[in-house]
C-alpha cells in the first residue's frame, strides 16, 4: 500500500473510505492496484473532493475496464457512458428508491458503478450499501445448499416501463441465486427487489414467498454501511457483490452529478 494512502472502513461487512489520492491526475501502478484491492476486499469504495470533469471521471472508470452504455437512460450529450443524477424540488420520484443491483436483467450486467456527486443536500441524501457475501453468509447452510441449485429471472420491463417509459426492447436474463465473485472467489446471494421476477424452479408462489424472504433478508442492518454525501464525493461499487438504495429524504432540496459503469462478464454459479 502506498504510503500516502489511508483507508477507513465504514462498517464490518462492507464499505471503506479511502484518502491520499487525487483522481483528476494520472495514477501509478501501485496506487491504482492498492485502490482494486481495497475495492475488491471491501465492496465499495469512497473518496471526498475530487472535481472530477466528464472527461476525467470516464478516464478512472477505464483504468478498471471498458464503459457500459445504459440501455435505457438518457445520456450526456457527446459522453453516452455518462447517466445524469439528479433530483430537484420538481422531481417525482428519483433513481435507485429501492435496493437493487445495476441493470442485473443484462446477460453481463456491469462489473461496477462510479456515482460523482456535485451538489447535495445539506442534511439527508445519503446511499445505503449492503453486503451480498454477508447475505449469503447469513443463511442457515441448508438455506444456502438450496439456494445453489436454483436459477433466477431477471427482467428491466417493470423497472424501465415506471421510471424511463417505453423502452424498444426490455432487456432480461437468468442468472444464478448464487454466484461465485471472479476476483475474491467468494460466494454471494444475486438476486434484488427491482429486477428479479421469480426463480425458475420453483412454482410461481413458492418463487414468490422464497423471494419476499430473501429481499427482506438482504436488508438486515449488519449487511450495511451508510455513506454520507458532500459535494465532489466519489462511490465506486462493486456491482457483483453488493447492492444499494438511495434515500430520498431532501425533497425539495437538490441533489445531482453523474454516474459511469464498467463492462462486466455474465455472472458464474457455484461448479
Amino acid at each position: 500500500m502506498p504510503s500516502a494512502i489511508r483507508v477507513a472502513k465504514l462498517s464490518p461487512n462492507i464499505g471503506a473510505e479511502i484518502t491520499g489520492v487525487d483522481l483528476t491526475r494520472q495514477l501509478d501502478n501501485s496506487t491504482l492496484a492498492a485502490i482494486r484491492e481495497v475495492f475488491v476486499e471491501n465492496g465499495v469504495v469512497f473518496f471526498r473532493d475530487q472535481a472530477l470533469d466528464h472527461d476525467q471521471h470516464k478516464a478512472f472508470a477505464k483504468l478498471f475496464g471498458k464503459l457500459f452504455v445504459h440501455p435505457a437512460s438518457t445520456p450526456v450529450a457527446g459522453h453516452p457512458e455518462l447517466i445524469p443524477i439528479k433530483a430537484d424540488e420538481n422531481s417525482t420520484k428519483v433513481a435507485g428508491e429501492e435496493w437493487h443491483t445495476d441493470t442485473s436483467c443484462e446477460a453481463a450486467p456491469p462489473m461496477g458503478s462510479i456515482l460523482h456527486l456535485q451538489v447535495v443536500p445539506e442534511v439527508g441524501g445519503d446511499t445505503l450499501f449492503a453486503s451480498m457475501y454477508a447475505a449469503y453468509e447469513g443463511l442457515s447452510a441448508p438455506m444456502r445448499a438450496r439456494l445453489e441449485r436454483f436459477t433466477a429471472h431477471h427482467s428491466a420491463e417493470a423497472a424501465y416501463r415506471g421510471y424511463y417509459g417505453e423502452v424498444r426492447q426490455y432487456p432480461k436474463a437468468d442468472h444464478p441465486v448464487i454466484c461465485v465473485h471472479p476476483e475474491s472467489k467468494r460466494k454471494l446471494l444475486f438476486v434484488n427487489r427491482f429486477y428479479t421476477t421469480r426463480i425458475n424452479e420453483l412454482t410461481q408462489k413458492e418463487s414468490d414467498e422464497l423471494l419476499q424472504f430473501l429481499f427482506h433478508h438482504i436488508e438486515t442492518p449488519e449487511f450495511q454501511c451508510r455513506f454520507r454525501w458532500q459535494p465532489n464525493s466519489i462511490a465506486f461499487w462493486d456491482n457483483r457483490c453488493t447492492q444499494h438504495r438511495a434515500i430520498w429524504d431532501y425533497f425539495p432540496q437538490r441533489r445531482s452529478g453523474f454516474r459511469v459503469q464498467i463492462q462486466g462478464e455474465a455472472p458464474v454459479g457455484v461448479q
